[in-house]
């Protein structure tokens, strides 16, 4: 293999399946696939691309639940240079419209009936009669396929795509992989930023390799593990730390689509897992579950964790209860989801209290307003330099240019270094808050609850809670002589956001906390609690 080939996803795949060919790659519910047979399916899949006339640099747009034909649609469009966009699989019409607009998708991959959603029928909702020319609206979109079993109106279905791959030679799609180029755009995955709207962070096939080497080499992955991926794929701890991260150490992933602590335990047991990475929540509804005594887990060595704050107690419990080895790490979707991470050998308290020390070749600096680096113990900024630092946000160079600066990301949060060089975080990006361990960002919030005709201001923050971390609160204000319900304004949220956004809670007030020069002070409305009655 050529040193380029070892720095592209499809080099790496290709790797374990020379090397490994006989180890287990994938199990998803009774499909089962060795690495051999899991190169064979994306080979078959990247002929379909081809048969598509997908080019390099098309957009991928993935919408469903994990699964194998995720992985297999993925590794499949990055093997003929095409960019994976994953949509988050919670998404309602609008949200995943945007997103697909914005992106300009030309092949859309979807799995309708996750979680009641019928995707196909959310998105044509959302294009309404004034979405313009394009396949639901969508002017770049020229294919949906679907996962279903059932054949859908306007798509065709994954066997339909795959048997395009008899009219391609295999030589070509070899072809196509070894073209790939390790600077090749490889995914954008969509944050939510301060303005509410998503930005499509860019990263290419060099940068996920080497972060995910140096996350494999921090965190200990190694092969043999048998790794239950319950993260989403749509976000970098499922797709990257799970997906990538397995296929560089040729590690077996063991799927869950939506996490359920009774099915993750008889998963851990059936399956024998050794890796379950995932957000604190995943580990507290274990621990808590009534059944727990009824499952073997004695198989489970690691777990990684953060997107929250992990107490020092659950640490020693989830050490003394479930796993031998408990790491926290950091990062961020410009980071190509990993900028730090602690080690085997930290002690509860570091892993607890810290997000351990940077991966090897990234620099993390701690400064002041003007990018000053501050003493150690001191809070900052975190600032970022190394090669996880995306290339830039999709067709948004004002938002790149404030956010990466000579090579160094402005993460926004903040945080502060030990003098083992080890990172604390202290605060969020902006207002930024995590429930269940996903990213929510009040602005987005805010400008739908803004939309509805009987609220004249809206303003959301993050309060604690005892399963998912935090979920949010939205303190609403109505328009002059408007009557409006706690109710009737989640409703409204449901019906127009992915459900970890919604408010769990809305307090009516007659007006919003605000400093001299008009913002609203948050702090001051986190101290403004629901009216019991």
């Amino acid at each position: 293999m050529r040193d380029n080939e070892a720095l592209t996803i499809p080099g790496v795949l290709a790797r374990a399946a020379q090397e490994f060919p006989d180890v287990e790659a994938v199990v998803d519910g009774t499909s089962r696939l060795t690495y051999a047979e899991l190169q064979a399916r994306v080979r078959e899949a990247a002929r379909g691309f081809i048969a598509l006339g997908a080019e390099p640099g098309d957009r991928i747009g993935i919408w469903a639940p994990n699964s194998l034909r995720w992985i297999v649609t993925a590794l499949g469009a990055l093997s003929v240079g095409a960019v994976v966009v994953p949509v988050n699989s919670r998404y309602k019409g609008d949200e995943a419209r945007w997103m697909l607009a914005r992106s300009r998708v030309r092949t859309l991959f979807v799995e309708d009936g996750f979680l009641g959603n019928d995707y196909l029928a959310m998105l044509a909702k959302a294009a309404g009669t004034e979405a313009g020319p394009g396949m639901l609206g969508l002017p770049a979109l020229t294919a949906v396929v679907t996962y279903d079993a059932e054949p859908r109106p306007g798509a065709r279905s994954w066997e339909d795509f795959l048997a395009g791959a008899a009219a391609v030679p295999e030589e070509e799609a070899v072809a196509r992989a070894r073209a790939v180029r390790p600077d090749d755009v490889a995914d954008i995955l969509f944050t939510s930023g301060t303005t509410g709207r998503p930005k499509g962070a860019m990263c290419t096939h060099r940068q996920n390799v080497r972060t995910y080497q140096a996350w494999c080499g921090r965190t200990g992955l190694h092969q043999g593990d048998r790794y239950l991926i319950v993260n989403p794929f749509f976000h970098s701890f499922g797709y990257k730390a799970g997906v990538f991260a397995c296929l560089l150490q040729a590690a077996t992933m063991v799927l869950q689509p939506v996490f359920e602590a009774g099915e993750t335990m008889r998963l851990i047991e059936a399956e024998k897992i050794t890796v379950l990475p995932g957000a604190p929540t995943i580990y507290i509804s274990m621990l808590d579950a009534p059944e727990r005594a009824r499952f073997d887990l004695s198989s489970l060595r690691l777990a990684v964790t953060g997107a929250a704050v992990v107490p020092v107690a659950l640490v020693k419990r989830m050490r003394a209860e479930l796993f031998p080895q408990v790491l926290t790490a950091y990062g961020l979707t410009e980071s190509c989801g990993t900028v730090t991470a602690c080690s085997l050998e930290d002690d509860d308290t570091t892993v607890a209290t810290t997000s351990g020390r940077p991966i090897e070749g990234v620099e993390v600096v701690v400064a002041d307003a003007k990018g000053a680096p501050v003493p150690v113990g001191e809070d900052g900024e975190i600032l970022v330099r190394g090669h996880n630092v995306m290339l830039g946000y999709l067709d948004d160079e004002e938002a790149t240019a404030a956010t990466v600066r000579d090579g160094v990301l402005l993460t926004g949060d903040r945080g502060r270094l030990d003098e083992r060089g080890n990172l604390t975080i202290t605060g969020r990006s902006k207002d930024m808050f995590v429930v269940g361990g996903f990213n929510v960002y009040p602005a987005e919030i805010e400008q739908v609850l803004a939309a509805h005709e009987r609220v004249a201001e809206a303003a959301v923050v993050g309060v604690p809670d005892a399963r998912l971390g935090e979920v949010g609160r939205a303190y609403v204000v109505a328009r002059p002589g408007e009557v409006i319900t706690p109710g009737e304004l989640v409703a409204y949220c449901r019906e127009r956001l992915a459900n970890f956004k919604v408010p769990r809670e809305v307090v009516i007030i007659a007006g919003l906390p605000r400093n001299a020069t008009g913002k609203v002070v948050k702090a001051e409305l986190a101290r403004i609690t629901p009216d019991p009655s």
